[in-house]
């Protein structure tokens, strides 16, 4: 008896003993299905950051084209602007993603939130679709319209490696501070030809000592005027007619200017418009994704 006894006292405190090694385990161990399962999330988030890092480049992209489609190209054809409430309206339904609620899957807020900015980002194309081929049917009978927007890079600029300084707050190469920059700054060697972005007609051909310089302005009817400054020569004459890709001069250093380049403008109705959103005929979609992506360092500016 005195045995028995005994071996059930060692019995018990050999289970209690296992159990609590295994309490102890669990609390401070991984099974190899927790791990796993752990590894599986931490893919899933990686996976989810890569996917939202792409979804925003895109809304970037889409956001860019909304704005010269409302800004530009709705201008151009008169028509009005597609408004905000519709651009974002709602996608809807709201049980939409219930079926994702209840699959049971590991982390399903980080689907659920991906789907629901796909579905935003597949409804603004949709729309920016739609009203693509609505300034189409507009465009039929605006020929001359066309012929005279600024619509290309005033300079060869190919590999787009010569977009200096952008548009906006810039820091000034000679007074070091901050000042609007009203254009853009194409770096080149002096004497590289410069071409007119649009028909239009020389209004100025001027050469200053400060400020531009030697430049040109070219007025293309319907409220467009580009200027082209600190140029080291001209090729064309005030009231002269020209072609949208016809030489008008050379790039220099001319007026208060750092180093040989282009510092091209454009305004409409008389206020300044970022030129950059007026590349769209001399390039492709990636390359305008480059071109903007290159306008937006806030760098210094040549003049």
């Amino acid at each position: 008896m005195g045995r028995v006894s005994q071996f059930l006292g060692f019995f018990a405190v050999s289970f209690i003993l296992a159990i609590s090694i295994l309490f102890i385990y669990s609390q401070y161990f991984e099974s190899p299905k927790e791990a796993r399962l752990q590894k599986e999330n931490e893919e899933l988030v990686i996976y989810y950051d890569f996917f939202k890092q792409e979804l925003d480049k895109m809304n970037s992209l889409i956001g860019s084209l909304e704005d010269r489609d409302d800004d530009i190209y709705r201008v151009i054809f008169e028509a009005e602007p597609i408004p905000s409430s519709i651009r974002r309206g709602g996608i809807g339904g709201v049980d939409r993603y219930k079926s994702f609620k209840q699959s049971g899957l590991q982390r399903e807020e980080l689907i659920i939130d991906l789907m629901k900015q796909v579905d935003i980002l597949k409804r603004q194309m949709y729309i920016q679709t739609r009203s693509h081929d609505e300034l189409m049917e507009l465009a039929m009978n605006k020929e001359e319209l066309w012929a005279a927007i600024p619509s290309i890079q005033p300079i060869n600029n190919k590999e787009l490696n010569r977009l200096a300084s952008g548009y906006g707050m810039r820091t000034h190469p000679i007074l070091k501070v901050k000042k609007f920059h009203a254009g853009v700054d194409f770096s080149a060697p002096r004497g590289t030809p410069i071409y007119a972005t649009g028909d239009g007609v020389i209004v100025e051909v001027k050469t200053t000592f400060g400020g531009y310089g030697k430049y040109v302005e070219v007025d293309h009817g319907f409220g467009y005027l580009t200027r082209y400054a600190h140029m080291s020569a001209f090729e064309v004459r005030k009231g002269q007619k020209v072609k949208r890709g016809e030489k008008i001069g050379y790039v220099g250093s001319s007026g208060q200017s750092t180093s040989p380049h282009l510092h091209y403008e454009i305004l409409k109705d008389g206020k300044f418009v970022n030129p950059v959103n007026y590349f769209f005929q001399d390039l492709t979609p990636e390359e305008y994704e480059k071109l903007l992506e290159l306008a937006s360092i806030e760098n210094q500016s040549l003049s």
